[in-house]
């Protein structure tokens, strides 16, 4: 477990202030993350990678010469926010265009892909990559459905290095998934991890049984087998990945590869040996020339206790990439030489001026209304914090058990921002902008996205003049409805809060529509929300975390749907208050 932490909820950001400090010679801190010490050079397309906190050395610790030009680090396995990306991008941007890199999970696909939109609008050229190497996440011919785990590292060093060498961002990105379609990785456990701060992991192995096809996120394996001995587990590892060759390799032998055995957490180095002993041996006998390994902790999940075996199948091109020279925090490569980059001062960060809240004018009427929109926040909260254990072991049964907790660091942000926009004279809508702003940068990760979208949807629909009516209301919330299964691409059906989102504002819509007052018509939503959160204990996964292990949720309902159900129920009381 982990046992040293002051506030969980600041677990990560001090983490990060620690980092930084401990590694001056590498990188500077910068608001979202971290980026070189050094500038990026002119003409260098820069890398930026991410993903969330509890992976160490992922991502901060591979920000360094021939790997990443800056990393944006979110909170405890959750994506870091569309805004913390973009600070480490422009940060780390020189002339040349930036790659965003980080692995193939839902919030990270959301907020990078909405950061390199925000690139965009400031003149910035972005691309996006997701690694998708985890084998047991998706059969081959969903291999896009895949998600990244210690993959990552061959395929961030791939694209770095052609950076470097002074490749246009159109080439760095074909570089990068030239290194992913050759790369493939398979985990086992023996224990699961355990967050800061919680009682108990995030799931349990039972005894003498290890967890096969596990995922960095304290995601459950997709099945279960004996304990095995060093060799055995080494075995394991090597035969199934050898039965998934990727294409251009027709056979193992006479093929060359960069091998990652990677441990998670708590499996200490003298145990990784032991079992790449036979790892080497195992693929030198089935024909493998195994070029530069990596025994170590390279992508971790906490205190995991497990193993993950990658191999990259190098080509030419390749294997000059993966031999490149590296000199990071926490990966180094062949000899480094040359003086020490200068640090540059902190300043060089976006200045201050650029985070003050902006407050459009508004209406009498409509500043009235922010009133409510602040009680409806602060109860929303207050709903999160009385049933953050509840949905995060909701969340656990067949994902990573962290739902509760970034809704409750989202809806806090939330709540805060909201309380201060009205302060200096905000209406309704402004309200509601910053507080989706504060939500989805403080959240991060999947649930962050949705609901900054949600948030920001009612606001757009509410403004800043007029008094909302029932109309607009069920408006705001069908627009929201609408912008959120256009983000996430989830429908109905698939176990998400979708399933709740969208029969509650169709019936919201269709109560107001036929005059019915807005506390009532909320009160039908809301009624209609809870009957389908119940329902989605039936529904088998199709999206997300809990996909790959969809009949371990069935039984119980989807921790979104369900946190989205108690939320709008919740509301019901401060309008009926505020009628």
């Amino acid at each position: 477990m982990t046992r040293l932490f002051n506030d969980p909820a600041a677990f990560a950001d001090e983490a990060l202030e620690g980092f930084t400090a401990a590694h001056r010679r590498w990188v500077r801190p910068v608001t979202g993350g971290v980026v070189r010490a050094a500038a990026t050079p002119a003409g260098q397309v820069a890398v930026v990678i991410g993903g969330g906190s509890g992976h160490y050395p992922a991502f901060s610790g591979l920000v360094g010469q021939g790997l990443a030009h800056g990393a944006a680090v979110g909170n405890v396995f959750a994506s870091p926010s569309a805004q913390q990306i973009r600070s480490v991008a422009r940060a780390a941007h020189g002339d040349a265009g930036v790659l965003l890199m980080y692995g193939n999970y839902a919030g990270d696909v959301l907020h990078f892909g909405q950061a390199a939109e925000r690139l965009a609008g400031d003149g910035i050229e972005a691309r996006t990559f997701a690694v998708t190497d985890d084998i047991s996440s998706a059969r081959p011919e969903e291999s896009a459905k895949r998600r990244g785990i210690a993959g990552d590292l061959p395929v961030f060093k791939a694209a770095a290095v052609a950076a470097e060498q002074g490749k246009p961002l159109a080439e760095v990105a074909r570089v990068a998934e030239h290194a992913n379609a050759r790369t493939r990785s398979f985990g086992i456990a023996f224990s699961g991890c355990t967050l800061p701060g919680a009682d108990h992991p995030l799931f349990t192995v039972p005894e003498a049984r290890m967890a096969v096809g596990l995922g960095i996120h304290g995601e459950p394996g997709i099945g279960e087998e004996e304990l095995p001995t060093a060799d055995e587990a080494a075995r394991l590892l090597v035969t199934t990945l050898l039965k998934e060759l990727p294409e251009g390799v027709d056979r193992p032998e006479g093929g060359r590869a960069a091998v990652i055995l990677n441990g998670l957490g708590s499996v200490k180095y003298e145990e990784l040996f032991v079992v790449y002993r036979k790892v080497a041996q195992l693929l030198g006998d089935a024909g493998v020339d195994i070029v530069d390994p990596e025994v170590g902790e390279l992508v971790t999940s906490f205190d995991m206790a497990g193993i993950s075996l990658t191999l990259t199948w190098l080509d030419e091109e390749l294997e000059a990439l993966w031999r490149a020279l590296a000199d990071t925090p926490a990966f180094r490569k062949g000899a480094v030489t040359g003086p020490a980059p200068a640090v540059e001062p902190a300043a060089a960060e976006e200045p201050a001026a650029a985070e003050e809240p902006l407050v459009p004018e508004a209406s009498d009427a409509s500043r009235e209304s922010a009133g409510t929109v602040v009680e409806a926040l602060r109860t929303l909260a207050a709903t999160v914090d009385a049933h953050v254990d509840e949905l995060g072991r909701i969340d656990a049964v067949a994902g990573d058990g962290d739902h509760g907790i970034g809704m409750q660091r989202g809806s806090t942000a939330a709540r805060l921002a909201a309380a201060s926009a009205r302060e200096l004279g905000a209406g309704a809508g402004t309200v509601l902008h910053h507080a989706a702003d504060a939500w989805a940068d403080k959240a991060g990760g999947t649930s962050g996205a949705l609901w900054g979208t949600i948030l920001r949807s009612l606001g757009t629909a509410l403004g800043d003049q007029d008094r909302p009516d029932a109309t607009r209301v069920a408006a705001g919330v069908s627009e929201a409805d609408a912008a959120v299964r256009r983000l996430g691409g989830a429908e109905v059906g698939d176990k998400t809060m979708v399933d709740v989102l969208v029969p509650f504002a169709d019936t919201l819509a269709a109560a107001t529509a036929a005059g019915t007052p807005l506390t009532d018509a909320w009160d039908r939503a809301a009624t209609a929300a809870e009957a389908a959160a119940a329902a989605t204990a039936n529904l088998l996964p199709r999206k997300g975390r809990a996909r790959p292990h969809a009949e371990k949720s069935l039984g119980t309902p989807d921790a979104g749907a369900h946190s989205l159900a108690l939320i709008v129920r919740a509301v019901h009381g401060v309008l009926i208050d505020h009628h």
